[in-house]
C-alpha cells in the first residue's frame, strides 16, 4: 500500500491541505509526524494525477509517494557539497584564489550534468595552483556551514544500528572534517595534491566521480551484509544519480533540475531531517547529537 508523504518548512504544512488531498485521493487516516511540518497517509492505489498535484504544490510542500515496506533504512549514503554542508568546497577555495565566479559557473554546470565531471574538476583544481595549504583551514573555519538536520539524521539512524558513509566528488581534506563533525562511520573523496606547502593544481588519480559513488554503494552494502534496498542515499548533483537511482530510497535534496527529473524522491523545503520523515520517523523519536 503506497504512502503519501507531505513535508514543508516547520509551521508551513496546512492541516486543511493534508485533509483535502487525503479526501480527494480516498486515502486512509493521516498521521502527523510533526505538527504543521510532516504528515502522511496510506493509499489503496497511486492516483493518475500525482505528477500534476506535485507540480501544483512544488512551491510550498514536498510531496512524495513511498512504499509501505522496508521504510526504515539501515544505512545512509550521502554526498557532501550542497548536501551535508551548504557550500561547494571548490567554489570556496576558488574565492580565496580570486577566481570564484568563474569556478562557480563551471561547478553549477557540472552538477547539472552539462559538463563531464572529471574534466570539469581537473579544470577547476588547476586554477587553485600555488594556493597555500593553509587555505583549507581558512575555508573550513570561515566559509563552511553544516546543512541543518544532518547531525540529527545520523544520530537517529545510528541509534537504530544504522551505518553512515560520506562519499564526495570533493576532497578528503574536507570530508575527513565533516565526517568527524557529523558522526559518519567512513568517508571517501578525491585528494588535493600538495607539495612544499602549496596546492599543485592537480587531483590525485583516479578521480572519484559518479561510478565511484556507485562502487561505494556496492562495496559497503556487501561488507555490511545488507542490500541496496536497505540504503537511503542523498545528493544534489548529476554525479550522484548513479547511487540515487540504485539505493532503496534515493533522495534529491535541493537538487539541480536535471537531478530532480530523474529521482522519485525530492526534498526542496525540508532539511536533512526530511530523510527521517520519509522513513516514517516521528519527530518525537529524533535523536539529537
Amino acid at each position: 500500500m503506497p504512502i503519501v508523504s507531505l513535508i514543508a518548512k516547520p509551521g508551513h504544512l496546512d492541516p486543511a491541505l493534508v485533509d483535502n488531498l487525503r479526501n480527494a485521493w480516498g486515502g486512509g487516516v493521516a498521521t502527523w509526524l510533526a505538527m504543521d511540518e510532516a504528515a502522511e497517509f496510506p493509499l489503496a492505489a497511486i492516483p493518475d494525477n500525482v505528477d500534476d498535484v506535485r507540480a501544483s504544490l512544488v512551491d510550498q510542500v514536498d510531496l512524495n509517494i513511498l512504499p509501505d515496506d522496508n521504510r526504515k533504512k539501515r544505512m545512509v549514503l550521502a554526498d557532501m557539497d550542497s548536501t551535508m554542508i551548504q557550500q561547494e568546497c571548490i567554489d570556496e577555495l576558488a574565492e580565496e584564489a580570486g577566481v570564484g565566479a568563474f569556478v562557480k559557473d563551471i561547478t553549477a554546470r557540472a552538477m547539472n550534468g552539462e559538463l563531464d565531471f572529471d574534466g570539469a574538476l581537473t579544470e577547476r583544481v588547476a586554477l587553485l595552483k600555488d594556493l597555500p595549504e593553509s587555505v583549507i583551514d581558512t575555508v573550513v573555519e570561515n566559509r563552511i556551514t553544516l546543512m541543518p538536520g544532518g547531525k540529527t539524521l545520523l544520530a537517529t539512524m545510528k541509534a537504530q544500528g544504522g551505518y553512515a558513509a560520506l562519499v564526495s566528488g570533493g576532497f578528503t581534506a574536507f570530508t575527513s572534517r565533516v565526517s568527524d563533525l557529523l558522526g559518519f562511520d567512513e568517508n571517501r573523496a578525491n585528494s588535493l595534491l600538495i607539495e612544499d606547502g602549496k596546492l599543485t593544481g592537480k587531483v590525485g588519480l583516479p578521480i572519484l566521480g559518479r561510478e565511484a559513488k556507485v562502487q561505494a554503494l556496492e562495496e559497503i552494502t556487501a561488507r555490511l551484509g545488507i542490500s541496496e534496498a536497505d540504503v537511503v542515499a542523498v545528493g544534489d548533483g548529476a554525479n550522484d544519480l548513479g547511487m540515487l537511482t540504485r539505493a532503496g530510497f534515493g533522495v534529491a535534496l535541493h537538487a539541480k533540475p536535471s537531478v530532480q527529473a530523474e529521482c522519485a524522491l525530492r526534498v526542496n523545503h525540508g532539511d536533512l531531517t526530511a530523510l527521517l520523515y520519509l522513513q516514517g520517523y516521528p519527530k518525537a523519536e529524533f535523536v539529537s547529537e
